[in-house]
């Protein structure tokens, strides 16, 4: 299911309602990498949860990263719509009428490196138009984004008011 990962020993599978304790705890593992790089506000206490996590299967959204015996990652890969990505802010989407994947509540262990390139290979092999969004304080991610191709586009708004920083590819 996974094209070439950066690590062959990994492959990407649909996620199951039994991998959600194992899920939670690379997450937790992920708020960590956060909070010591100056994240302090994303993710806070509650999120995700366990009922975003089922929400992600229940659209077959929902994907766990494998070395072989454990769970080294998570994410989310959605088809749109995504309601929040309905209004952008000091900005536009490189387009704006083509249906598109986005990419949600991604998260890996401190000590597994790649996991961003790996996503992004099952992504594109999935989908040419690619949305993804971060908290401003997500110094990390915005790196991540940028670096595999990513155009900055403007600001969404979460369903709670909260801004994020939106991005968007298109493979031509």
């Amino acid at each position: 299911m996974l094209p070439e990962s950066s690590d062959s020993t990994r492959r990407i599978r649909p996620a199951v309602p039994e991998d959600i304790p194992a899920i939670l705890a690379v997450m937790e593992a992920a708020k960590g990498i956060m909070r010591a790089s100056g994240n302090l506000h994303q993710w806070g206490e509650g999120y995700p949860a366990a009922e975003h996590l089922l929400a992600d299967m229940a659209r077959e959204g929902a994907f766990v990263i494998e070395e072989p015996g454990d769970i080294a990652g998570y994410f989310a890969f959605l088809a749109s719509p995504e309601p929040t990505y309905d209004r952008i802010y000091g900005g536009a989407w490189l387009n704006d009428s083509l249906p598109y994947h986005v990419v949600h509540r991604i998260a890996s262990r401190p000590e597994i490196h790649g996991i961003f390139q790996d996503i992004m290979a099952f992504s594109f092999a999935h989908d040419t138009n690619i949305r993804i969004d971060t908290h401003r304080d997500n110094r990390i991610m915005q790196h991540n984004i940028l670096k595999h191709g990513f155009t900055y586009c403007g600001i969404i708004l979460l369903a709670n008011g909260d801004e994020r920083l939106a991005y968007q590819r298109l493979l031509r």
